[in-house]
């Protein structure tokens, strides 16, 4: 799975982004059993990237949400 910016997640739709934030959490669960099962993961950066990755997408969803209520 891809590492978006602030830029791509911005020019994303709606349901692209639920999308990738299911993919990018199940990517997230398989690093971290992988880490609790005793062995090193591929990339131990990756971890904190895709966190990053799913944190940017739900704030592009949150500043969404409030344009919507405030309109």
């Amino acid at each position: 799975m891809a590492i978006y910016r602030a830029k791509e997640v911005s020019q994303m739709s709606d349901t692209e982004i639920v999308e990738n934030i299911d993919k990018l959490r199940t990517e997230l669960i398989e690093q971290r059993g992988k880490v609790s099962a005793g062995g090193a993961p591929d990339n131990p950066g990756r971890i904190c990237l895709v966190r990053r990755t799913i944190a940017r997408m739900m704030t592009e969803q949150n500043k969404r949400k409030q344009e919507e209520s405030s309109a």
